[in-house]
């Protein structure tokens, strides 16, 4: 339960949908909980269960099979922060939507480090990737962040 909310936050970068996100995080949930003899007592949950979330998603993408979903604007979404902070709002949606429009490497790349707050090596693990690779992803994907913010400033 505790990894819930990070496994949503998740979902929905990887998905670019709230809806969509949580459909993937309980499929993955799921898929967990069907296969938990498969996880090694020892190691990381949350590795694990990212692993299997972004497995899910990829198969979902490629299959075609995700149901189309309307985009909900930002006052209907997740409220983030404290009531009242107008501006931080409308910084968060800028940030959101400037993350949407990056290729899904790169969104996935900086969902793991900078918004899950995991290590390179995890995130590489993670995605199943070289180390260099995810930094490179990574790189790419916070230089149009700024890019794509600068211009919307």
């Amino acid at each position: 339960m505790a990894l819930l909310p990070r496994l949503r936050r998740f979902a929905a970068g990887l998905a670019r949908d709230v809806a969509a996100g949580d459909d993937l995080c309980q499929m993955t949930i799921e898929r967990a909980l069907k296969s938990r003899d498969q996880w090694a007592e020892g190691t990381r949950l949350d590795s694990w269960m990212y692993r299997i979330m972004r497995n899910i998603w990829i198969d979902e993408t490629r299959a075609g099979s995700r149901r189309a979903r309307t985009f909900a604007h930002e006052e209907e979404g997740l409220d983030v922060g404290m009531a009242g902070e107008q501006e931080a709002r409308v910084e968060l949606s800028m940030v959101d939507r400037a993350l949407s429009t990056l290729p899904d490497e790169q969104r996935e790349a900086i969902l793991l480090v900078m918004v899950e707050g995991y290590g390179y090596r995890e995130a590489a693990d993670i995605v199943g990737c070289p180390i260099g690779t995810l930094t490179s992803r990574l790189i790419r994907g916070r230089d149009a962040l700024q890019q794509i913010l600068g211009e919307a400033a």
